[in-house]
């Protein structure tokens, strides 16, 4: 990862910001990412004058939520891959973890700003690179010990989890929540070893991944 030379924070800055970030995380999630600052301001228990010191325009608060999203599901990826000694365990795992992405994604569906924002970051391309590597690692591992299937590659897995991600966008809210670990899991079922029809193609590698934009609206 590449050093942060920004100052550090005060205390209440800092609880400032993580509030303003939470809570833009949640109204973003929930009402896309054209809601007035104000209501962010006001979910986080902050004036406006606060949020705007900290985020002058929305491209900041949009780029700091995905950084905030992608950092945590990366930060849990490396205390997987250190503490899951089984090689399966250790990919569901994570994989169910890094459906906390949607946000991200719902963000680059509902506005072409946020996905310009989002895919041009360049620190989200890095964190995106360390978590295919990670990824990578998993399928690798799995595969060795014979619980995942043998033709395919973490691209693969990755336009697996992309494709639930997508699927489960426009579902009822009072389903929304689930959905993306349940059809998963679903997934998950049909990537372990196990006599079954040849894939056609071939498998995917994460590095093939790596040079396409990831915020897309098709």
């Amino acid at each position: 990862m590449s050093t942060d030379t920004t100052p550090p924070l005060r205390a209440d800055a800092r609880r400032n910001r993580d509030r303003i970030i939470s809570a833009a995380r949640t109204t973003f999630a929930e009402h896309g990412p054209e809601v007035p600052m104000e209501e962010i301001a006001r979910a986080a228990g902050v004036g406006t004058g606060t949020l705007y010191r900290r985020f002058p325009d929305r491209d900041s608060l949009i780029r700091a939520v995905g950084q905030d999203v992608f950092n945590r599901v990366l930060d849990e990826a490396r205390a997987i891959a250190e503490r899951e000694s089984d090689p399966w365990r250790a990919l569901t795992e994570f994989l169910l973890t890094a459906t906390d992405m949607n946000t991200v994604l719902r963000l680059s569906m509902h506005s072409e700003r946020a996905r310009e924002v989002l895919g041009s970051d360049p620190a989200l391309a890095e964190v995106r690179s360390e978590m295919l590597t990670i990824l990578d690692s998993m399928v690798r591992a799995a595969q060795e010990t014979g619980a995942l299937r043998p033709d395919i590659g973490s691209g693969d897995v990755a336009l697996i989890l992309s494709m639930v991600l997508h699927g489960v966008r426009n579902v009822p809210g009072d389903i929304r929540r689930d959905a993306p670990a349940r059809y998963l899991t679903l997934m998950l079922d049909g990537l372990q070893a196990r006599p079954g029809s040849t894939l056609p193609g071939r498998p995917v590698a994460g590095e093939e991944l790596a040079m396409v934009r990831p915020y897309t609206a098709e």
